[in-house]
């Protein structure tokens, strides 16, 4: 087996530090999660760990990210590629169903967020990510109007945001309490996409 390099080998430092705190964020939460948990869980030493996120916050970006990154994935397999388009709407409903709401990731999405609402710089940070999963949404909107051949009732942008936007109300009601139908969702999507206004 060939040696890694050095680039490699702190890739992959990096990729294990970020899957430990990926897992102590989401079961433990923010404030609880240390850096030094973090390298003890990952079995490196603190250095490694701040060689590869300068601080907590950082850290925490990067598990953000990829939840992100993870759900836009599952949105658009869930919503697949099926020539119906109610096929594709109970595609969505059957994910808003098993995932807004998901308590772990929305309270570290909060409970982040709350704790760094004063500083500037990582509110600008959240705003920019917002905005990403906002495009990807508005791509994902324009995907499957274009594949259904169908016109939205509303732009592409303004829809994702309006459905981001009740999907997080949706998602923190249903953290505490799991019986919040995701129905309004799911009809404020048939409804963008069945061009109603």
């Amino acid at each position: 087996m060939a040696r890694l390099t050095r680039a490699e080998s702190q890739a992959r430092t990096r990729e294990h530090v970020l899957d430990t705190a990926y897992t102590l964020f989401l079961g433990d939460g923010f404030t609880a999660t240390s850096m030094e948990r973090v390298a003890e869980a990952a079995g490196y030493s603190k250095g490694a760990v701040y060689s590869n996120f300068a601080t907590k916050n950082e850290l925490c970006l990067a598990v953000l990210d990829r939840i992100a990154a993870e759900q836009v994935t599952q949105l658009a397999a869930a919503m697949g590629d099926a020539p119906r388009f109610e096929d594709r709407i109970a595609g969505f409903a059957r994910w808003a169903d098993e995932t807004i709401g998901d308590s772990s990731w929305t309270s570290l999405e909060v409970e982040f967020a709350t704790a760094n609402r004063r500083d500037q710089q990582v509110c600008e940070q959240l705003a920019q990510r917002r905005r990403t999963v906002t495009d990807a949404l508005a791509d994902l909107i324009r995907a499957q109007a274009d594949e259904l051949g169908i016109t939205p009732s509303l732009p592409a942008d303004t829809a994702a945001l309006t459905l981001l936007s009740l999907g997080i109300g949706l998602g923190v009601q249903r953290a505490f309490d799991p019986t919040v139908p995701v129905q309004p969702i799911v009809d404020l999507l048939r409804s963008v996409m069945s061009g109603c206004p």
